[in-house]
């Protein structure tokens, strides 16, 4: 596998110079910036975070944004415990409510999600702390926990989700997967577990190297990678 600093000069050569690399690798906005801030989040923000990306799973994010508000209020500021105690019919008939999307299928997941972080709390007495404390060596374990125990949390919904309230992790985008195979680190699906050790290990050992955050690598090998170089005055100055 490459060293990080390979990538990384890569990345410069493709995007006209390090600083516009390092404008392009610069954090955006999370709910929390560290591990310590996310175990002090309540629940109702995890709860209302993966909705969120549920819905905008195969759908326009910007409409999803638009009607954030309404599924605010809809669902009692994903308050865990007033969605516990919805009845089907209440939820059933929200989910047909022009003010959101309706999509009953993934209103459903509302409720799921509500149990899965209810019963983490019951079991682990937090759920923002259990998340905080995953290692993010592991972060894959974590995504087959959101995966197996939540509601249409798999693919990169889960892992989208997470990096939005501030965990630290990498996506598989399709750059992503695309250096994985370019340089015949993986040959198999995508999300076998022989492919997705093999990606954790490599992310693992860049950040050993660098001491780079696992989305910051993330986004640099996305940055080095792919065929539309791009050109300084594309750059946003703001």
């Amino acid at each position: 596998m490459e060293k990080i600093q390979s990538i990384y000069q890569r990345a410069i050569d493709r995007k006209g110079g390090a600083d516009n690399v390092e404008l392009l690798l610069s954090p955006y906005q999370t709910l929390a910036n560290s591990n310590a801030e996310l175990a002090m989040l309540g629940n109702d923000r995890f709860l209302a975070e993966f909705t969120k990306k549920v819905f905008q799973s195969g759908f326009v994010w910007r409409v999803v944004e638009n009607k954030w508000p309404s599924f605010e209020e809809h669902f009692f500021n994903f308050d865990i415990e007033k969605i516990l105690m919805m009845p089907d019919e209440m939820l059933e008939r929200k989910a047909q409510d022009p003010k959101i999307i309706r999509n009953f299928k993934k209103v459903q997941t509302i409720k799921a999600n509500a149990h899965m972080i209810h019963d983490v709390e019951l079991e682990q007495g937090s759920f923002s702390e259990f998340i905080a404390a995953w290692p993010e060596s592991d972060i894959i374990g974590l995504w087959s926990y959101l995966k197996k125990h939540g509601q249409r949390l798999g693919g990169n919904t889960g892992p989208y989700a997470l990096r939005s309230l501030g965990k630290d992790t990498f996506l598989l985008s399709r750059d992503v997967e695309s250096y994985f195979r370019n340089h015949e680190l993986i040959t198999g699906g995508l999300t076998s577990k022989t492919s997705l050790n093999t990606i954790q290990q490599c992310f693992n050992e860049w950040r050993e190297q660098s001491g780079y955050s696992l989305k910051k690598i993330s986004r640099l090998i996305a940055l080095s990678t792919g065929d539309n170089h791009f050109h300084v005055e594309q750059v946003p100055t703001n």
